[in-house]
């Protein structure tokens, strides 16, 4: 007798993107955008995960804006919500034109000097994200993908 096939557990899985001009106001509507759709999905306002969605966004649209800026191009963020039976992942993406500007790889940040006004951010990032990454990006320019395991 053959033995049944394994169980498959379900997998939800939940996208959110949009295209924001390479501007402060783009930034800001990107946070805003990002720690609406997690509450939509059920990650709450306030949530320790929401707050740390809402700190990876504004950081990683600030250096889109700063950084990867190209005159025409605005930048994109993109969130995917993972759920599993048995635990969840929340991947956010913010993707420039800009492909030459590339920040630090994980594990390599240097601290900034002292009385530096900018150079933090990653390592915001790094603490508040279980995994990140910087990824090229066709036709040109970069990803910065962060992700949170949801406990």
């Amino acid at each position: 007798m053959t033995p049944p096939p394994p169980q498959q557990s379900a997998v939800t899985v939940r996208t959110f993107s949009q295209l924001l001009s390479a501007t402060e106001r783009g930034a800001r509507l990107a946070r805003q955008l990002a720690v609406h759709q997690c509450h939509e999905w059920g990650i709450p306002y306030g949530s320790e995960t929401s707050d740390a969605v809402a700190h990876i966004v504004a950081e990683l649209a600030a250096n889109a804006v700063t950084h990867g800026q190209v005159r025409g191009r605005g930048f994109e963020i993109r969130l995917v919500h993972l759920d599993h039976d048995t635990d969840a992942l929340l991947r956010i993406e913010v993707s420039d034109a800009c492909g030459e500007r590339r920040p630090p790889e994980p594990g390599t940040l240097r601290t900034p000097a002292t009385g530096a006004d900018s150079g933090r951010g990653l390592f915001l990032v790094e603490a508040l994200a279980d995994r990140w990454a910087v990824q090229d990006r066709e036709p040109g320019g970069k990803t910065v993908r962060a992700e949170i395991d949801i406990r």
